[in-house]
C-alpha cells in the first residue's frame, strides 16, 4: 500500500463521516431539538421582558 490509496482510503473515510453527521442532524428524531434550537433567540426577548417587569414591580416596592 502507497500513499495514494492510503490518502484515498483517508478521504473516503472522512466522506462517510461526514455523510453520517449530515443524516444525523437532519434526521426526524432531531427535529423537535433542530425546532427548540431556532427559537432560542426568541426566547431570549421573553426573558428580557420578564426581568423588566420584575425589576418595575421591585422598585416600585
Amino acid at each position: 500500500m502507497d500513499i495514494n490509496e492510503l490518502r484515498g482510503v483517508h478521504t473516503l473515510v472522512l466522506m462517510a463521516v461526514f455523510i453520517g453527521i449530515i443524516w444525523w442532524a437532519f434526521s426526524a428524531h432531531r427535529k423537535k431539538a433542530n425546532e427548540e434550537a431556532a427559537h432560542l433567540p426568541f426566547d431570549d426577548d421573553e426573558v428580557e421582558k420578564r426581568t423588566l417587569e420584575q425589576e418595575k414591580t421591585e422598585k416600585k416596592q
